[in-house]
């Protein structure tokens, strides 16, 4: 079973916050929240840890999983709406400037060792 989080709008390009949710992808709550601690894309880190603490926070909340045995099971970053904005150029004229933003939704699930797979795979068989 899965829990989720999402923050949205976020004054970030969907290419930057994606390149650093892909460290994060599969990789168990704790260490997560360690590496975006030491990441060094500082401002996307604190957007990423805070969206992965709601959703441990979320899972306790509903308090079927084991807190401790979280795992980020998907980081989903996608494109939001974009800024269009107008600077000045010479001779009158102007050019465009584009603002990305992007969303981010974060899936924690509970692990499941190997030998509850094997059993659970046995059983269906």
């Amino acid at each position: 079973m899965e829990t989720m989080a999402s923050l949205t709008n976020i004054r970030v390009t969907p290419r930057k916050l994606g390149m650093l949710a892909d460290e994060v992808r599969g990789k168990p709550v704790a260490a997560a929240v360690n590496y975006l601690a030491l990441a060094p894309q500082r401002r996307l880190a604190s957007l990423i840890s805070g969206v992965l603490k709601s959703a441990v926070a979320n899972a306790e909340q509903k308090g079927t999983m084991d807190i401790d045995q979280l795992v980020v099971s998907r980081i989903l970053v996608s494109k939001g709406p974009t800024l269009k904005r107008f600077k000045s150029r010479a001779k009158g004229s102007a050019s465009r400037i584009l603002k990305y933003t992007s969303h981010l939704k974060v899936f924690v699930a509970e692990t499941t060792t190997k030998k509850a797979k094997k059993t659970a795979t046995a059983k269906k068989a």
